[in-house]
């Protein structure tokens, strides 16, 4: 048999090892901790986006992926039935994949940066009315619920700031400002941004501060240990610091705020929707709605693109016809 230098080149190049999708996810979710400097929760969703690409891709090699391949995945993408915004998020997570793989020598092309995002207009964010978030933020009461002076803090605290539930979880003491009427959130990329505080969040607060947040610390065996040995209270809240706290005295997680605001909206009767980011939207429509500048509820939301917080513009109706009235020859 004579011997084929061509045939077994083709062989090694064959058999060369190629990187498989863990150690690829790995490395990506590495390269956009250490050299984007995204925050945490940025990266568990890129985490989520990328392992959804990688159940389509199946055993499809990623170089052979071109164009009309991906337009596929984002078909797929819309039979899971993902929301648009959803869906314009893992196409984005996508493009700064297919440009890791640039950097680390495994594609030449981005096939990805050729992608439309789907029309985020398709779905208007939902929007409480001024009269249901009266409703929302009183339906904590005295007897009906444990830590009723906490969860009508925190939904005044959503309503007052339009801040995102990581941002109000995350939110401690000395970032609050009670005599200024203000608070220091720290958003997404660790970018921090005052935000005002209205009259009766305040005081919201500070009848949790008064009456519950110490009668939930005494359940902390933590703190109980420490007030043991230091009184001192600047070192007493060096170790718990947040400034709301779960009914044992700890931390409270981005799920339990969640279902504090679903529990207290199936209470009044509002859309099972209802969620965290519906008071951000709440926010943002209602101050547009009373004539506050576009450039100041970005600087509120930390919205790092004006145009998204343009889609607050287009949501209340009430504003739009009201404007016509007045200035339509025939309105």
């Amino acid at each position: 048999m004579k011997f084929n230098p061509r045939r077994r080149t083709l062989r090694v190049q064959h058999v060369e090892a190629q990187p498989d999708k863990q150690s690829r996810l790995e490395g990506f979710l590495r390269y956009i901790t250490r050299e984007l400097h995204l925050a945490e929760n940025s990266v568990a969703a890129y985490r989520r986006d990328m392992e959804h690409f990688f159940r389509w891709l199946g055993n499809r090699s990623i170089q052979r992926l071109q164009v009309d391949a991906l337009a596929d995945y984002v078909v797929w993408l819309e039979k899971r039935h993902l929301a648009p915004a959803s869906r314009a998020r893992h196409i984005v997570s996508l493009r700064i994949f297919f440009r890791y793989l640039q950097l680390e020598g495994e594609l030449s092309d981005n096939p990805a940066e050729l992608l439309g995002s789907p029309k985020l207009w398709e779905r208007m964010p939902q929007v409480l009315t001024p009269g249901q978030v009266v409703q929302l933020l009183s339906a904590p009461e005295e007897g009906s619920d444990k830590l009723w002076l906490r969860d009508r803090a925190i939904l005044e605290f959503f309503y007052a700031t339009g801040c995102r539930c990581s941002e109000l979880v995350n939110l401690k003491l000395r970032d609050i400002h009670e005599a200024e009427g203000y608070c220091l959130c720290t958003g997404k990329g660790d970018k921090q941004r005052i935000v005002p505080l209205g009259r009766q969040a305040i005081a919201a607060f500070r009848l949790w501060m008064k009456i519950e947040r110490e009668m939930v610390l005494n359940r902390n065996s933590s703190y109980m240990q420490l007030l043991g040995r230091n009184t001192e209270e600047t070192k007493l809240e060096s170790k718990i610091p947040w400034a709301f706290l779960s009914f044992k005295g700890y931390k409270m997680r981005r799920e339990a705020m969640w279902n504090l605001i679903k529990k207290y909206a199936d209470r009044i009767g509002a859309p099972s929707e209802i969620s965290p980011h519906t008071l951000r939207h709440s926010f943002a429509t209602h101050m547009l709605a009373r004539g506050a500048d576009l450039r100041q509820v970005q600087e509120m939301l930390g919205h790092a693109s004006i145009a998204t917080t343009q889609i607050y513009t287009h949501v209340d109706m009430t504003r739009l016809k009201t404007v016509h009235a007045k200035h339509h020859p025939r309105g």
